[in-house]
C-alpha cells in the first residue's frame, strides 16, 4: 500500500505532508497542506462516486450517497493514511506532535485528502492517473463495513426525514470548540430544525463532522421516541 502514490515532484509531496503546526514553528518550510486537503477532497467525492456507481448498478441515489459518505469518512480516512505510512510522515509542530496529531484520526485523514490533491497536481491534473490508486484503496475495505457504516450515516438519515415529515427545511447544525488543544480540538454540535432544537452530541468529538453525526444521530433517537 505504501507505494500506491509515486511522486516525481517532491516538493508537492513534502507541502501535502505539511500540517499549519509545523508551519507556524518553521517560517521558511513553505505552504502547509489546507489547499491540498480542499482539492483531495473534492476529488475523493468524484472518484468513490464514481467507483460505487459502477459496482452496484443496483442501487438507487440514497443508498449510493450514504455508502459513498461512508467510504470517505474521516474514520476510513484516516486508515488510509495509516495504510500508507503517512502517520509516519507527516510533519507536525511539536505541540501538535505531542497531543498526538499524528494518531488523530482529524489529522490524518486531512493528510490523505492533501495526499491525493498533490498526486492529482503531480499528474499534471489527470483525474484518471488516480483511479487505480485510490480504487486499490477503496477494494481494501470490506463492504459489510461500508455497509455497517451507511447505515449509520445519520445526517442524510435527518436531512430525509425533515424533508419527509416537515418540508422543504435542513436541519442547521451549531457546532463549536469546547476544549481540546489548539492543535487537537475538541468539538460539540446541536442540531436545530428551524428554531427547534432536535439533538445534540452528547460528549465532545476530536472533529467537527463527527460530533455533528452525533447531534445528528441523537435528534433520531429522539423522533423515534415520540413516533
Amino acid at each position: 500500500m505504501k507505494n500506491l502514490f509515486t511522486f516525481k515532484n517532491d516538493n508537492l509531496l513534502r507541502m501535502a505532508l505539511t500540517h499549519r503546526s509545523y508551519v507556524h514553528e518553521h517560517p521558511t518550510a513553505g505552504s502547509d497542506n489546507e489547499r491540498l486537503e480542499f482539492l483531495g477532497d473534492a476529488i475523493l467525492n468524484f472518484l468513490s462516486g464514481s467507483y460505487l456507481y459502477r459496482q452496484h448498478p443496483e442501487l438507487g441515489e440514497d443508498e449510493l450517497t450514504r455508502r459513498r459518505a461512508a467510504l470517505v469518512d474521516e474514520k476510513q480516512l484516516a486508515n488510509f493514511a495509516i495504510a500508507l505510512g503517512l502517520d509516519q510522515q507527516i510533519l507536525l509542530g511539536k505541540g501538535a506532535l505531542r497531543d498526538g496529531g499524528n494518531k488523530s484520526d482529524n489529522l490524518l485523514s486531512c493528510a490523505f485528502e492533501a495526499i491525493v490533491g498533490a498526486y492529482y497536481l503531480d499528474c499534471h491534473c489527470d483525474v484518471e492517473a488516480l483511479r487505480p490508486a485510490v480504487e486499490t484503496l477503496f477494494e481494501s475495505v470490506p463492504a459489510e463495513l461500508v455497509n455497517i457504516r451507511a447505515d449509520l450515516d445519520a445526517k442524510n438519515r435527518l436531512q430525509e426525514w425533515v424533508q419527509s415529515y416537515i418540508g422543504h427545511i435542513l436541519p442547521r447544525y451549531v457546532t463549536e470548540k469546547v476544549g481540546g488543544t489548539d492543535h487537537i480540538p475538541e468539538f460539540a454540535s446541536k442540531v436545530y430544525v428551524g428554531d427547534r432544537l432536535y439533538g445534540q452530541s452528547l460528549r465532545n468529538f476530536s472533529s467537527k463532522k463527527e460530533a455533528e453525526r452525533a447531534a445528528a444521530l441523537d435528534a433520531l433517537e429522539q423522533i423515534e421516541r415520540m413516533l
